[in-house]
């Protein structure tokens, strides 16, 4: 099967190339392999977050300085979003079995290494390797899900890791908590394997052999991978450093030439392509919004409960719990209704849910009880939940047949820039005004500003079409083939 090049060689020429990580429709739902991506995005996500709470114990465990321990989360979080779009360029070139056994089997490996690490050096490379392995499984799983069901289902598969992965990121903490006081920090690597040792039996049994393997990238892929890695490396270094010492964040200031020079080059000119040919650049942005706020609203809340309030761990863990609870809750019908309505106005109310609940956060006070914290979460959360889903869909589903891996990256790149730019704007803000209520009306204004990038996205974007106004110079790695 052969689909035509996005944008030609060549103005008259039309490329041909293999579609292997295309979303064709299925012959049947498999919707055991969409349950493979939820969980993989489970514990991608999970990952994100379960390493804060031991921190402390793995500085002391290994003998090392909380600033080098750190470095157990940044080594982690860096490759992931570094990566995301090389990761995306090279995965629609090759086999989606082969990619999901390697990454899932690189990931697990991984984490045993981590829980192993005799010296923080061991450990800070076992967690580097494994952000490279979880960036190609956030690329994947989107496409894994879309990929196992029919067009008429797509939308209930895509909620399933658009929910399980958020849920993974909240509950982190959580988890991570109960490792550490009863087991200590190593169980705290040591528990995604059996979900990973699940995930390759099913796969390796349920995936259909494509007969596409694994590939080596290029030297242009490799150059690609680089100019990214620097660029995004710095901006999150910044993002993150910035919120003790303001001075850091002059450090996003180093993003910017290897990044110019990626877009201009034969890597970034496809990807830019893609998102202005689909109209899905304000989709994208929704989704960088809401994460965002999202992100803010969850530290700052959290933070409040316990420094303002004076509420205990667990009292505080408990409230903020009801926004994964109404998140999980809505997760599924947000797929159901996205199947019979529409994914886009779904996906808008969904959105404007989560700013409501958000905005009836920001008169938060002291003299608030934990249930007038919680219902307002529970309303984001079940905001959230319907927006998940539907909007992985609606991007997804405009993706060129060539180009879903890319566009994947695109989506899990704006969606973890989101999570980490939030809790770094909401600490600015928080210094600046004096208080929490700046920083949650920041949280609300960033989702409001999603529904309304959303609304603009609804009547812009759709399929693409064979032949693009202004054709773009692209240079695939996968070689050019002919039936």
């Amino acid at each position: 099967m052969t689909h035509r090049s996005l944008g030609p060689e060549q103005p008259g020429h039309i490329s041909v190339r293999p579609a292997r990580m295309s979303v064709g429709p299925a012959q049947e739902d498999r919707w055991l392999l969409v349950a493979v991506a939820g969980v993989l995005s489970f514990i991608a996500m999970l990952d994100m977050n379960i390493v804060n709470v031991a921190l402390a114990d793995i500085a002391d465990g290994l003998h090392v300085s909380a600033a080098t321990a750190q470095w157990a989360v940044l080594g982690y979080q860096l490759p992931v979003v570094a990566l995301l779009l090389p990761v995306g360029r090279w995965l629609d070139g090759v086999g989606p079995r082969a990619a999901v056994l390697t990454a899932a089997a690189g990931f697990g490996l991984c984490s045993t290494l981590a829980a192993v690490a005799p010296w923080a050096a061991w450990l800070i490379a076992a967690r580097m390797a494994q952000g490279a392995f979880g960036a190609v499984l956030f690329v994947l799983m989107p496409v894994l899900a879309i990929r196992s069901v029919r067009p008429e289902s797509r939308a209930r598969a895509m909620s399933v890791p658009a929910t399980l992965g958020p849920l993974g990121a909240v509950t982190g903490p959580a988890v991570g908590g109960l490792l550490l006081d009863h087991l200590g920090w190593r169980a705290v690597f040591l528990v995604k394997i059996p979900f990973c040792v699940l995930a390759l039996a099913v796969a390796w049994k349920a995936m259909p052999r494509d007969g596409g393997g694994l590939r080596a990238p290029d030297r242009r892929s490799m150059t690609d991978a680089l100019l990214v890695a620097t660029g995004v490396a710095a901006l999150l270094l910044a993002l993150t450093l910035a919120a003790d010492d303001p001075a850091w964040s002059l450090l996003a200031l180093a993003a910017v030439p290897p990044l110019r020079r990626w877009l201009r080059g034969p890597g970034g000119r496809p990807v830019t392509g893609v998102l202005r040919t689909t109209g899905l650049l304000p989709a994208h942005g929704a989704v960088l919004s809401l994460a965002a706020g999202f992100a803010a609203m969850h530290y700052v809340v959290a933070l409040h409960l316990q420094r303002d309030d004076g509420l205990s761990a667990t009292t505080t863990g408990l409230t903020v719990l009801a926004f994964p609870l109404g998140m999980g809750l809505a997760g599924p019908f947000g797929g159901r209704f996205a199947d019979r309505w529409g994914a886009w106005p779904v996906a808008v109310t969904g959105a404007a849910l989560t700013a409501a609940g958000l905005l009836l956060l920001v008169p938060l006070g002291t003299g608030w009880s934990t249930p007038d914290v919680a219902w307002r979460l529970a309303l984001a959360g079940l905001g959230m939940g319907l927006y998940g889903g539907p909007t992985q869909t609606l991007v997804m589903g405009t993706a060129p047949p060539d180009r879903t891996a890319t566009v994947g990256s695109t989506v899990q790149l704006a969606r973890s820039l989101g999570f980490t730019l939030g809790p770094a704007l909401a600490t600015a803000a928080w210094a600046l005004a004096g208080g929490a209520r700046a920083a949650l009306a920041l949280a609300a204004t960033a989702a409001c500003l999603s529904v309304l990038l959303l609304a603009l996205s609804g009547g812009r974007s759709g399929p693409v079409s064979e032949k693009p106004d202004r054709p773009e110079r692209t240079t695939d790695a996968a070689p050019a083939t002919h039936h």
